[in-house]
């Protein structure tokens, strides 16, 4: 397992953050800005991937039976 898909979203988030700090303060050299902005997109993809697997989780339910099945809102009449 590669150390992003280690971490946490919460520990890649607030290390997005820091990314976001640094690059706004504006006092960092070109060369290390391109790299911090290439680890700011690694981090991205990592939220996004975990978030996506929340969400496929969040779309279905286990049944009574203990199987998955996939989550409906009945609306009310």
């Amino acid at each position: 397992m590669t150390k992003e898909k280690a971490l946490s979203f919460e520990e890649a988030i607030e290390q997005l953050e820091h990314i976001v700090d640094l690059l706004e303060e504006g006092d960092v050299p070109l060369e290390e800005a391109i790299n911090i902005y290439k680890r700011g997109m690694d981090l991205s993809k990592v939220c996004h991937s975990k978030l996506q697997a929340a969400q496929e989780q969040l779309v279905q339910i286990v049944d009574e039976n203990g199987e998955l099945k996939p989550f409906e809102m009945k609306e009310e009449e």
